[in-house]
């Protein structure tokens, strides 16, 4: 699935890695033509959290499945995600609705960790208690919105429900 997933990103003008020519493990907040084009980044607490999201959403539904049927489940939804997110319809909603005006959608290699994070997050949350989970999941979404005044949250209401009070705020 995340091969296919590639393939089709590569087929859709999505650059392999970041045009810098080297690749980081992290990207640091300053560093914004950077973000979502290395393996990591602020937005990967997202992912993670996408991770535990699946996780129980996928365990609600198919509870007779195995922990490995339930993550190829979660693989197939972060890898439809990724596709479609790297789709020019929804890289001009980001610029349009959120303070990402100059986003260029992200590199494959981006892609390909941001499944790797959701799975990181997927199984966290099979061996972690419930309250455990939701606390580190409330940690991030509060870290991500100190340091670059955006995460989960305000990442779909922007893209769903454009609120122009938070898109001033956020652009500081």
């Amino acid at each position: 699935m995340v091969a296919v997933m590639a393939a089709i990103l590569f087929a859709m003008g999505r650059i392999p890695i970041c045009e810098c020519g080297y690749v980081l493990l992290w990207t640091p907040a300053s560093d914004v033509a950077g973000s979502s084009q290395h393996i990591a980044d602020w937005y990967t607490f997202s992912h993670i959290i996408h991770g535990f999201i699946f996780y129980w959403v996928l365990w609600l539904l198919f509870r007779r499945s195995s922990v490995c049927e339930r993550a190829l489940g979660a693989i197939l939804i972060e890898a439809a995600w990724e596709v479609a997110e790297n789709s020019p319809w929804i890289i001009d909603r980001y610029r349009e609705a959120t303070i990402a005006v100059g986003y260029t959608g992200d590199s494959v290699l981006n892609s390909i960790f941001d499944i790797v994070w959701m799975l990181v997050g997927f199984f966290f949350a099979w061996r972690m208690p419930v309250w455990v989970t939701i606390l580190v999941a409330i940690f991030f979404e509060l870290l991500a919105l100190w340091v670059i005044r955006d995460n989960l949250t305000l990442n779909v209401l922007m893209l769903v429900y454009p609120v122009e009070a938070i898109k001033v705020w956020q652009g500081g």
